[in-house]
Formats: structure tokens, sequence, C-alpha cells
């Protein structure tokens, strides 16, 4: 299914309009990555492709996590725009106010595409904008979020579009969510020089989130770094937990301890979701059967990944293999 927010621009039509809603507390670099490919874009392009306002909603200077200030010009009373991003950060609570979340609901009313950046999921799907749709947040928060709004279907995906509901899990994922955008919008040429400007590789398709990042991963307990390091090496021929331990000098009890520590969930757990998280990715992108995408993830057979799957995703593999065949 094609959407407003990602159907191909013909050579005729004027900007493509960006309302960029920044809540305080938010960070700068989500607020750079949500906006800066769009001024990349109208300068490989020599025109303007892309318009946008930076909006907040009373207006005025916003402080953002850094102490870096942002002039904001208060929102409109009716919407009028292409696509809504909204950058939001620390202190939901106090800034996705009745006021904002009613505003917002005036998107969907008028078929505006909204876009979530960084704790943007979490104010949309206050606003109820999310229910019915997948969508996604930083892997720390995606379980959590899935509890808060029974009715969405949490993925855990760098970023997530369906249908006028767009969301990322923070600003490398937001980074390749616009760069697809100018993508759909304008062919994979402008995307590429966008990208090279930026000296960055983009991701252009959903894919999971790392579970732990290498930049994360440095700074965890030794131990637990090594033992992440043996589940990742070893999905097909899972090993048992006391094993892992054994192989990193700790008790299984240990290990357990510091994994909850760390990651704040145990080394079990954790290892079941490095091969789920596998396994929704080998569906995704290969064409392999079931049988083989549970030998390759250390399933005894199809049936017991398909439980497996079930339980961590709500879904079968067919049903996701559907779901993205039809939104091609």
């Amino acid at each position: 299914m094609t959407d407003s927010a990602t159907r191909k621009r013909n050579p005729g039509d004027g900007p493509f309009r960006i309302g960029l809603l920044i809540l305080p507390d938010s960070n700068l670099l989500s607020m750079a990555a949500a906006l800066d490919p769009f001024r990349a874009a109208n300068r490989r392009a020599g025109r303007a492709v892309y318009d946008w306002q930076v909006l907040s909603p009373q207006g005025g200077m916003v402080r953002l996590t850094s102490g870096v200030e942002v002039r904001t010009a208060a929102l409109p009373l009716h919407a009028d725009m292409d696509l809504l991003i909204m950058v939001a950060g620390f202190r939901l609570d106090a800034h996705a106010t009745p006021a904002l979340r009613s505003w917002l609901r005036q998107l969907r009313a008028r078929g505006i595409p909204y876009c979530g950046v960084a704790g943007g999921p979490w104010v949309l799907a206050r606003a109820g904008l999310l229910n019915g749709h997948r969508a996604t947040t930083h892997w720390e928060d995606l379980e959590a979020f899935g509890h808060a709004f029974p009715d969405l279907e949490p993925l855990p995906d760098r970023f997530v579009i369906d249908g006028p509901a767009l969301t990322t899990g923070g600003a490398a994922p937001c980074l390749d969510l616009m760069l697809h955008l100018i993508r759909c919008h304008h062919g994979a040429e402008l995307a590429g020089l966008v990208a090279n400007a930026l000296l960055y590789d983009p991701v252009d398709r959903p894919t999971p989130q790392r579970l732990v990042p290498q930049a994360r991963l440095a700074a965890l307990a030794p131990q637990v770094a090594q033992a992440v390091a043996i589940m990742e090496s070893r999905l097909e021929e899972p090993p048992a937990i006391a094993e892992i331990a054994a192989e990193v000098g700790l008790s299984p009890r240990r290990l357990e301890m510091l994994f909850r520590q760390h990651l704040e969930t145990g080394p079990g757990a954790f290892f079941l979701r490095l091969r789920l998280s596998e396994a929704r990715r080998l569906a995704l992108d290969t064409g392999l059967s079931v049988q083989d995408i549970a030998l390759r993830t250390g399933f005894s057979g199809p049936s017991t990944l398909a439980r497996a799957f079930r339980k961590g995703f709500a879904g079968s593999i067919s049903d996701l293999r559907a779901d993205r065949h039809q939104a091609q």
C-alpha cells in the first residue's frame, strides 16, 4: 500500500512540506537527523524539493537536552502540511499535554501522515494515532511500549512505515528513514547523493535494531560483553547458559545477576530475543523456509520456532511475509 508520505513526487509538484515539531527536552542529534537530510536534498537537487517549518506547542525558544535553544513557531490552529515529524525526548508526561494530543489527532482527520522520532512514538501512541498500526521505538523501551499501548503492534525494526504512521527507534534510524523518504520521493540517485554528502551508509529497508549496539557493548562488564559475543556467534547451535557462564569464568547465578544489572533481563531471555530477531530478519530478507530458519536460529524444528515467534511478535512468519508483500 502506498501512502502519501512515501508517494513518488512528480517534476511539477511543489516542495514537500514538512512540519518539524520539537518538544522540550529533545536531543539535538534526533532533530538534526530529522531535518538535515532534507536541507542536503535541496542543495543536491539545486532547487527546493522540500520545505519545512520548525514548530513547538507554544512557539518561541525550545531548550534541548544539550542546552541549545531552537527558535520555533507555534502550532497552527489547523495543520496544513505533507508530513508532521515530531521529535520528543524526556519528561513526556509533562509535554504530551491534552491540548497537544488533541492537535495531533486532527492530523488523522485531515489525512496528514505523522512521524515519531526518539520519544515521539510514545506521544503519538498517547494520542491514539498508533492504534491498529505497527510501530517501533528504542529497543530498550520496546517491551514497555507494547505493554503500555496494547492496541499497537511493536516491532524491533530501526524504522517502521505503516500507512500514515511512521516511527523510528532513535537518531541514526531516523536518518535511515529520512533517506528512505527521499528515495521514495525523488529516486535512488538523489538519496545516494545526500547519503554521500552526510558520509552515511543508510539502511534502506526496515531491519532489526541490534539488541546491544557495539558502542554499548564496550561499556558493559567484560563478562557480559563476552557472553553476548558468544551468543551472537552461536545462534545455530545455542549453548546452554551454564556453558556460556563457564566460558566467561562465572557461575550461572553470577552471570544472571550481571545481565539483569546491565541489560535488565536474564541471559536466557536475552539469548532467545537474539535468536528471534535473527529469525525475523531471515523471514523478511530471504526466501528461506521456516524449517531452514529454525535450523539457522537454533530451534529444534518449525513448530518450536512458530510457538516462540508468535509469542515474541504476536504473529506468524507467514503473516509477517504476507504483510510485507502487501505493503510493497
